[in-house]
């Protein structure tokens, strides 16, 4: 089989995965956290349960903020993080080699060069480029997932600016489930405070590489 033809059909194929995913989250809702209570509550395997089903549902393009929140009520702010990340790298890491392994071959076939630049930039800015569109918290995170698989982006680089990118959307809804609605304002300021901080951290790092660089060039 011609290699254009292989690669159209893995792509075809990883097509057809997301839009199954999204049907059946369609046909079978989300549970709320009235549900998530009820199921996880004072159960020893609970949290497992719980990362794999969080991680099994980013794979479908559908908001998964319910679930942060509910993390916060079954397993408070400590817990509720920890299995929220642990959940949320799982299906990423799995949508990005999904992406990898049916994707990627149909994207190299089919734009060639176009992609080169781009390629280029990920290679060298991967870690940046991943935490700065997480967080921005219009960009849907399922579909960032995906997307990154088709690229040539590192997994390391992917995974820890997924880790770093994540966090402050992740620690206000898992605030929000544990301590409660009252302290919602006092939820935003912190997630604005520990965004700022990202982003200076970010540039901070991006910026002594460069002058790394620019001495070895010198």
């Amino acid at each position: 089989m011609p290699a254009r033809h292989r690669a159209l059909i893995r792509l075809v194929l990883l097509v057809a995965f997301i839009a199954v995913a999204a049907v059946a989250v369609l046909l079978f809702p989300l549970p709320t956290v009235d549900d998530l209570q009820r199921y996880f509550t004072g159960t020893p395997w609970g949290a497992v349960v719980f990362v794999l089903g969080y991680a099994a549902l980013t794979l479908s393009p559908v908001p998964k903020n319910v679930l942060s929140i509910g993390a916060g009520v079954v397993f408070g702010f400590a817990g509720g993080t920890g299995v929220v990340v642990a959940a949320a790298l799982l299906g990423a890491t799995a949508a990005f080699w999904l992406g990898r392994w049916l994707g990627r071959e149909a994207v190299e076939a089919f734009t060639g060069a176009r992609v080169e630049k781009l390629d280029h930039l990920l290679q060298r800015r991967g870690f940046a480029a991943v935490v700065g569109v997480r967080l921005v918290p219009v960009l849907p995170f399922t579909a960032i997932n995906y997307l990154a698989g088709l690229t040539s982006a590192g997994w390391w680089p992917y995974i820890l600016g997924t880790a770093l990118g994540i966090l402050p959307g992740t620690l206000s809804y898992v605030t929000l489930g544990a301590f409660g609605a009252k302290l919602g304002w006092q939820v935003q300021a912190a997630a604005v405070v520990l965004g700022l901080l990202t982003i200076a951290g970010l540039v901070v790092a991006v910026r002594k590489r460069r002058r790394k660089r620019a001495g070895k060039n010198v």
